[in-house]
């Protein structure tokens, strides 16, 4: 038994990292504000996501492992550069953006406990990713990644410590609730863009190659030398990452309903607020408030400490593979000063935002529907490329990976649609 679950653990990576990743500072602010403004209406979206996020990413991380490529090599090879250049160019731009706001997070829910200021804190944390993710080696790193998975804990845990109306809770979780005014579709369109991510896509793809480069797999003609029991690895490790993170976005909406909207907090402005879901966790202990705003901060510093990297290791890779860098966390600094380049300069660009009077909760919010907008035109080039036999052979993508990639790419671009046209025309009745 313990020797089957080491084995199933073991064969657990950048599946599991990634789904964690999805969980991001951002994607706590988006989903608790979701919470917190629709209590349970839109519980339904972290089910329904589920097969849609595994499709997207099982074609990504698939496009990568037969290939032992990333997905900017892909594109360029099979599209050009014409189609490639404004792809990354969008991904960097949603990246940046998307470290900065989480830097901005990071040190904000630090604040919280520690009253060393904003600036200082956020400082701190940009340095300390940056020493880790420059001078750790993969094999070390990608086990801190895979670790700070236990941080996402507190919001599953939470929403048993309260007594939820479960006969509302459960055909709220498989009944969808629609509206189709600019407020629901803007954060509809935020919680499809933190969860099915751009920066997911070429990150999963990228860290297949590494563990490939990592476990030494042998190369025939340029590519990987994979089989079927490596593909069911690959599926089961990928399924893992995606469904946990889909139990992560269940629990903090959930929690976000029946901790702060049922108490009418609607809005979340500040860390503070956000921290309060988590006061039931702490409730029967002396001073719950505190040691909610302690859980809180220690899992946004924890998934900070996660997505981070991610961010700008993924726009990165994307970077390095289309102007021909040497690149990957597998080499030293001095044999890829371009890949680490970008991952320097993206983190940086991204501290610097946080000194322009940006709200860093609000800017979370914004950022997961840049990313939602993102990510629709990406979906589109990679069901593209997974359904290249001339590329991935037999590996290429089936009727159900077809279905799951093209409904992912038709659902969230009419979701972006819907909100563009609501905003520009306020009073149109779409239905």
């Amino acid at each position: 038994m313990f020797s089957k679950l080491k084995k199933f653990f073991k064969n657990l990576g950048p599946g599991l990292v990634t789904g964690a990743a999805d969980d991001d500072p951002s994607g706590i602010a988006t989903y608790s504000q979701t919470g917190a403004q629709f209590g349970l209406g839109m519980l339904w979206t972290a089910l329904f996501m589920l097969p849609f996020q595994a499709g997207v990413q099982e074609a990504c991380a698939r496009i990568g492992a037969v290939t032992g490529k990333g997905i900017a090599a892909n594109i360029k090879k099979i599209y050009g550069e014409k189609i490639l250049y404004p792809l990354v160019l969008l991904l960097l731009i949603a990246n940046t953006i998307n470290i900065g706001a989480d830097i901005g997070a990071m040190a904000a829910a630090a604040g919280l406990i520690f009253p060393l200021g904003f600036i200082p804190l956020a400082l701190a944390f940009t340095s300390i990713i940056l020493l880790l993710e420059i001078f750790t080696s993969y094999k070390v790193y990608s086990k801190i990644l895979k670790w700070s998975v236990v941080t996402l804990l507190a919001y599953p845990v939470t929403v048993f410590m309260v007594n939820q109306p479960w006969a509302k809770v459960l055909p709220a979780t498989f009944i969808p609730h629609l509206n189709f005014n600019f407020q629901f579709l803007f954060i509809v369109t935020g919680v499809l863009g933190t969860t099915i991510s751009p920066y997911m896509f070429f990150w999963q793809a990228s860290q297949e190659v590494e563990e490939q480069k990592q476990n030494k797999i042998f190369k025939y003609g340029g590519k990987p030398w994979i089989n079927s029991e490596f593909m069911r690895n690959l599926r089961l490790d990928n399924f893992v990452g995606m469904l946990s993170s889909e139990i992560g976005t269940w629990s903090i909406i959930l929690v976000a309903a029946t901790v702060l909207n049922s108490h009418g907090i609607t809005d979340i402005k500040t860390a503070a607020d956000a921290a309060r879901a988590l006061e039931p966790l702490v409730n029967t202990f002396p001073n719950a408030g505190y040691l909610a705003k302690v859980i809180f901060a220690i899992g946004i510093m924890g998934l900070g400490f996660l997505s981070i990297p991610v961010l700008a290791g993924s726009a990165a890779y994307a970077v390095a593979e289309t102007f021909n860098f040497k690149e990957g966390l597998n080499l030293k600094f001095k044999k890829a000063p371009g890949f680490y380049g970008i991952i320097i300069a993206s983190m940086l660009i991204g501290l610097l935002i946080n000194f322009i009077g940006i709200d860093p909760i609000k800017a979370l919010v914004y950022t997961a529907v840049i990313n939602g907008v993102v990510a629709v035109p990406l979906i589109f080039v990679i069901a593209k490329i997974a359904n290249n036999g001339s590329v991935l052979g037999r590996y290429k993508s089936g009727k159900i990976s077809n279905f799951l990639i093209w409904t992912a790419f038709i659902g969230l671009g009419l979701a972006v649609i819907g909100m563009l046209l609501s905003l520009v025309l306020p009073s149109l009745k779409l239905f």
